[in-house]
């Protein structure tokens, strides 16, 4: 079984993830609203999402659901009824969850309303009310500069009411119950790596596993970020038994190196083998602790669930410009950052499907490999060496103990190149998987 992609799909696939991005970018997205469902609506034609409604009010654990927040319109005009502030130009302008409101107010009022970045003048900041109810608009520092005193008209029209907290499943059943749960959040308006990215990844990444063999079953999540996780795992508490690795996908986009943050566990099977991926790319990378803050793996990763969930990324939040502005544009992404983005992805994938536990069938002394046809016979002079080197630590540490993903840490060789000599172990029959009673 092959989970990888080949140089071909790789090019097709990086353009079709930026064309997705592209088609979601204007949408204006929040944590409940038609944006999400618009955009659940359109990652429907790539893979067969499942869509659930949870009404306004329900309790989740020590959270509620909040109330379904829509925009129509929403702009500020000076004297001249010019607009000087104009949420169809750019939907960052307006403050996420701003209550509806219809005044006009001196330029020293409506200041107390208007956030900027004055150290990057051009920008426009995104900024967010959820549980505050409040108004307010983000725009350019320099078109704060602009502005003359007088008075201005605000217009926002909003619906903050009853309604849903939406959120999308797709579930992949393989061979075996047993989970790898990938989620990404889907709450942000028009920024795309953080997480337009994110929603691209996962959708193709579902849509490639959907099309291979699997032994695991897989579960992807399009949800808001910190509600929707409390929501579903409120909800889906007695699933969270079959997850045994996960990871959370976010900032995939950028042109930074790689970054992985573990699980709260520290030494899971997905936080060894991610691990294993960026040590043996040739690239550089970055692992990060755990910590109880960021992203979503911070609701998996509570006490109370404890999740093997990891979250793995470029660059992280808060770490570059860009974050959480109208610089995190079309621009700010690339079609190959993407693709070797998923090819790590996929990288993982590889080495969870394959990785189990083998016991030696000749464990007293190393067998004699030569009268076998294993030695010499694996390639060129560095290939045979490095191959007798694999053979030898396969051999030793297949205990039923040591999984290959182990033996390939410890011998420091690449688990793909471990896997291919325990192919040619197993057919000289010096090597079984350790059954189902063994374990």
């Amino acid at each position: 079984m092959n989970i990888g992609l080949n140089a071909c799909e790789s090019e097709q696939l990086g353009s079709k993830m930026y064309h997705l991005i592209s088609e979601l970018y204007p949408i204006c997205r929040s944590i409940t609203g038609n944006g999400v469902r618009q955009t659940l609506h359109i990652l429907q034609q790539y893979i067969p999402l499942e869509i659930y409604q949870v009404p306004t009010g329900t309790q989740v654990f020590d959270w509620t659901v909040p109330k379904e927040w829509n925009v129509r319109d929403a702009y500020v005009k000076n004297a001249s009824g010019k607009k000087v502030i104009d949420f169809q130009a750019s939907n960052l302008h307006l403050l996420n969850y701003s209550i509806p409101i219809h005044q006009t107010m001196s330029l020293v009022e409506l200041k107390k309303h208007l956030f900027t970045l004055p150290e990057y003048p051009d920008w426009i900041p995104y900024r967010t009310s959820y549980y505050n109810e409040n108004w307010g608009f983000c725009l350019t520092h320099n078109t704060l500069q602009s502005l003359e005193d007088g008075e201005y008209e605000v217009f926002i029209d909003t619906s903050l009411e009853a309604g849903y907290l939406t959120y999308g499943e797709y579930y992949l059943p393989g061979e075996i119950e047993d989970e790898v749960l990938f989620s990404c959040h889907v709450c942000h308006p028009s920024l795309c790596n953080d997480n337009l990215s994110g929603i691209a990844l996962a959708t193709f990444l579902a849509k490639h596993l959907s099309s291979i063999p699997r032994r695991y079953s897989y579960r992807f999540l399009f949800i808001p970020g910190t509600i929707g996780s409390i929501t579903w795992l409120c909800l889906n508490e007695s699933k969270t038994e079959r997850i045994k690795h996960g990871l959370v996908i976010s900032g995939v986009g950028d042109a930074g190196r790689m970054t992985y943050k573990k699980s709260r566990r520290g030494s899971a099977e997905i936080d060894q083998a991610v691990t294993h991926v960026l040590k043996h790319s040739g690239e550089e990378y970055a692992i990060e602790e755990f910590s109880p803050y960021g992203y979503d793996e911070r609701q998996y990763c509570s006490p109370g669930f404890n999740l093997p969930i990891g979250r793995l990324g470029r660059t992280p939040f808060g770490q570059y410009a860009e974050y959480h502005t109208s610089a995190d544009n079309l621009e700010f992404i690339k079609p190959g950052s993407l693709i070797d983005s998923m090819t790590k992805y996929l990288g993982v994938l590889e080495i969870l499907e394959k990785n189990k536990r083998y016991k030696s069938t000749n464990p007293k002394c190393e067998p004699q490999l030569g009268k076998r046809g294993l030695y010499g016979k694996l390639g060129g002079e560095q290939d045979k060496k490095i191959n007798e080197m694999a053979m030898l630590w396969i051999l030793n540490y297949s205990d039923g103990k040591h999984s290959l993903l182990d033996i390939a840490d410890q011998a420091s060789i690449r688990f793909h190149l471990i896997h291919q000599i325990v192919e040619k172990l197993k057919s000289a029959n010096l090597i079984e998987p350790l059954g189902t009673d063994d374990e």
